[in-house]
């Protein structure tokens, strides 16, 4: 057995977290959970450097025995899940970065809720069993909830419930859909239910239903899509970045992972329904977004526009729809995420997100403007910015599905741009005539070492995307041609049984004629 990397590299936040436990001094806590979320994305990078890009099936794989009857500690990734897996561990050291002078009260606390998180993410992107899966999946609603409700704003014990009751909700429908697969199958093992994936057309409808119940709420779509911009307001700085950056992703994940290959005939069955609560997302949420007062919440409701794209990339079936879809969830987790930062670096100093507060800021903090401007335009989906790349493929599979939903799903990005540019300008631009922003400081060293990064990656991806597409396109010419396949077989078996019946019905009508 191989020297196994990604049980190190989901287990190492927890390793910081017993360091916290045993030093719980606030200054010793955040130092322990800065270089322990440094060395696990350093790790991950490690996981990155061994993967075979080539290679479009599961690499580094460990497998161990654990429940017993087919139920096993079985842990991989492949070119969908690696990238995921890099973006959680980068993101990471931001956080604690970012909460560094912002979180007073029980640091020592806080710094564990976000390292135990950081190992239940990292976890559901390398489980190769859909126990495992689930029990990791649902094992981040707790620490996230006690990020919320106790270092969150005024109304953060009613957002933190919202929060995990619409998320809890939806997945105990998907607990109910792993048993009947694990009845059916007598295994819970991904790899081999990919592998073979034989669930009957009739209960693939309602296999499929259950899981889109749990990831339509984490992406989250329209209309369960409530939850977010009350759980984006309430979190603290960090709390939003993780929430936008890598827990909405799971939803798409969760797509990729199960819904699509395992139950092709109702995801062709149902990919209507999709589209047009996709194109509803990225249409609606953007005129919301539009009349949002509140930072936060404006980019909250972008961000469920922005998964409406992701969705819609992912149920065409097509390269250029599911590639887009990827690479929309990787850039908006580190484009959205940035955006959170910007609103905290401006709430630490005047404590109100409400834009009609601000103004004119540009006059005395350029630097903010300047990567503030970075990371709107890659919102806004520029030429030259991760934005882009990212939706012009989801686009490019959704006209190449069906033209109309591509025209529909263009609307979007005009209005992504009317909102996005509306909240620059009255933030940034215009004349600093309020008194309380007359002293306000430019960026520190510290968030400067925090966006700099942020503004270099983004600008990065959306000009050389190649090494992202290297990783994934293995993987999901896969996906595609396995789901087409899993179709035909699906199909065939419809038709045998109706040959079938039809036989049956002929000899007992000949049968009734002969008396």
């Amino acid at each position: 057995m191989s020297f196994p990397i990604l049980s190190l590299v989901t287990f190492m936040p927890l390793v910081g977290a017993a360091a916290i436990l045993a030093m719980p001094r606030a200054e010793t806590a955040r130092w322990i959970a800065l270089g322990t979320t440094i060395v696990t994305f350093l790790l991950s990078l490690v996981v990155w450097a061994k993967f075979d890009p080539a290679d479009p099936g599961f690499q580094l794989v460990e497998q161990a025995g654990w429940l017993g009857s087919g139920i096993s500690y079985h842990m991989g990734v492949d070119g969908i899940s690696m990238l995921f897996v890099v973006l959680t561990a980068g993101l990471m050291p931001f956080c604690i970065a970012a909460s560094w002078e912002s979180v007073e009260k029980r640091v020592p606390e806080y710094m564990i809720a976000f390292l135990a998180l950081e190992t239940l993410m990292i976890g559901v992107f390398c489980a190769l069993d859909l126990v495992l899966f689930y029990v990791l999946f649902e094992g981040g609603l707790i620490p996230m909830f006690l990020i919320i409700g106790i270092w969150g704003g005024k109304r953060r014990v009613y957002a933190s419930f919202k929060f995990f009751l619409y998320t809890f909700v939806g997945s105990v429908l998907m607990l109910l859909a792993i048993m009947s697969m694990y009845w059916y199958a007598g295994t819970t093992d991904i790899a081999t239910l990919l592998a073979n994936p034989h669930f009957p057309p009739q209960m693939q409808t309602w296999l499929w239903l259950a899981f889109f119940a749990s990831f339509a709420v984490k992406m989250p779509m329209w209309p369960v899509h409530t939850w977010l911009p009350d759980a984006h307001v309430e979190a603290p700085t960090a709390g939003s970045v993780i929430l936008a950056g890598i827990l909405l992703k799971m939803g798409g994940y969760g797509f990729l992972r199960f819904s699509v290959p395992m139950f092709p005939s109702a995801t062709e069955m149902f990919a209507p329904l999709v589209f047009v609560m996709s194109v509803v997302a990225i249409i609606y949420t953007s005129l919301v977004a539009l009349a949002q007062e509140d930072m936060k919440k404006l980019i909250a409701y972008s961000s469920v526009a922005h998964m409406g794209f992701v969705t819609m990339g992912i149920f065409t079936l097509t390269h250029q729809g599911v590639e887009g879809g990827i690479f929309q969830m990787l850039s908006h987790g580190v484009v959205s995420g940035a955006l959170f930062l910007c609103v905290g670096v401006v709430y630490d100093r005047m404590h109100t997100r409400e834009i009609a507060a601000y103004g004119g800021l540009v006059n005395r903090m350029p630097l903010y403007a300047a990567c503030f401007m970075v990371f709107t335009l890659a919102n806004v989906g520029l030429p030259g910015t991760s934005g882009f790349v990212g939706e012009f493929l989801t686009m490019l599979g959704a006209f190449l599905h069906n033209s109309w939903i591509a025209i529909f799903a263009a609307t979007g990005v005009i209005l992504s741009a009317a909102y996005a540019l509306f909240l620059y300008r009255r933030i940034i631009f215009g004349a600093l005539v309020k008194p309380t922003l007359q002293t306000i400081q430019d960026l520190s060293a510290r968030e400067i070492a925090i966006l700099a990064p942020l503004v270099v990656i983004t600008i990065a991806m959306g000009v050389y995307p190649k090494p992202v597409f290297d990783v994934t396109t293995p993987a999901v010419a896969k996906l595609i041609q396995d789901s087409k396949t899993a179709l035909a077989s699906d199909r065939a078996g419809v038709h045998r049984d109706l040959a079938r019946a039809g036989t049956k019905k002929l000899a007992a009508a000949g049968q009734g004629a002969g008396q």
